[in-house]
Formats: C-alpha cells, sequence, structure tokens
C-alpha cells in the first residue's frame, strides 16, 4: 500500500504541471480572443459611421447639385414669365422674341451640364435611336430619313432615344 501512495504522489505533481501551463495557455488565448473580439467590435462600429457619414455626404451632395441646377434654371422662369406678359400684351414679335430667348437660354444651361443632341445623320443607330416607322425613299436601306422626336444624352448615358423614320429602301416599280 506504501507503494501505491508513492506512486500516487509522484502522479499528482506531474498531473498539475500540465494542468497549470494549460490553464496559462487557455487564459492566454481567451485573452487573445477577447482582444481580436474587441477589434473587429469596433472596426465594425467605425465602418458603420463611416457607411452612415458617406450616405449623409452624397445626400448633400445631391441636394447641392440639385439647388445650382435650380438656380441656374430661375432665369429661365423669369424670361417664360416676360414672354407669357407679351402674350397678354399681344405683342408678337415680343412673343416670338421672348420664346427664342427662352430656348436659346434653357439649351445653353443644359449644354453646359453636359446634355447633347444624339446624332441622326446617316445610318440608324439602335444604341440612341428608336425607330417608329420605316418606309421607301431613294435614301439606302437603314437609313434615317425623318426625326419625329430629337434624342438627347448625358455623358455616356442615353437619356431619351432619338425617335426616327427609317429607310426601307428604294421603292418597287408595279411596271
Amino acid at each position: 500500500m506504501s507503494e501505491n501512495r508513492q506512486t500516487e504522489e509522484q502522479q499528482q505533481p506531474v498531473e498539475e504541471a500540465p494542468v497549470a501551463g494549460e490553464a496559462d495557455a487557455l487564459a492566454s488565448l481567451t485573452k487573445e480572443r477577447d482582444e481580436y473580439l474587441d477589434a473587429l467590435q469596433r472596426l465594425k462600429a467605425e465602418f458603420d459611421n463611416y457607411r452612415k457619414r458617406v450616405a449623409r455626404d452624397q445626400q448633400g451632395l445631391a441636394a447641392r447639385a440639385h439647388e445650382r441646377l435650380v438656380k441656374e434654371l430661375v432665369p429661365v422662369l423669369d424670361d417664360l414669365e416676360r414672354a407669357l406678359e407679351a402674350v397678354a400684351e399681344h405683342e408678337e414679335a415680343k412673343l416670338d422674341e421672348g420664346v427664342r430667348l427662352v430656348h436659346r437660354s434653357l439649351a445653353d444651361l443644359l449644354a453646359r451640364e453636359g446634355l447633347v443632341e444624339v446624332d441622326t445623320d446617316g445610318k440608324f443607330d439602335p444604341h440612341t435611336q428608336e425607330a417608329l416607322l420605316s418606309q421607301p425613299s431613294d435614301e439606302e436601306e437603314g437609313s434615317v430619313i425623318q426625326v419625329l422626336q430629337k434624342g438627347y444624352s448625358l455623358g455616356e448615358r442615353v437619356l431619351r432615344p432619338a425617335r426616327v423614320v427609317v429607310s426601307s429602301g428604294r421603292p418597287e416599280n408595279d411596271g
């Protein structure tokens, strides 16, 4: 029996040493995990704040751009009011001049903003034009022969395709 006690005593310290080392390792890993978790939570909070700030900045930028465009349209509105006053006074010459002035100022303002009229000369382009009719003509088949409504693009993007009539080739003769 004394041998059993001696063996138990020898085994006991041997078992405590690895348990103490494992406890230190576990504590170290737990601390490291907590640090990573804290860092991740901080990063998540920073990202959420960043996302909110960017959304707020985009709204502000859109509002300022909208405000700038409206501010530039106010003189066009003034010109329209003057043209309407000319109509009330039955001054056709002033009306014609006023409408031309409004058209020119609005076209200039939109051109400064990047609005460009879609080119309708030559062949039909399905990317920038919409064919509403096809009719025989002396023009080459697929050529634009009439523009029913102008088209416009802003930068690389087509805002409204030009609505056109396209040639279907020469008319057939029956005889």
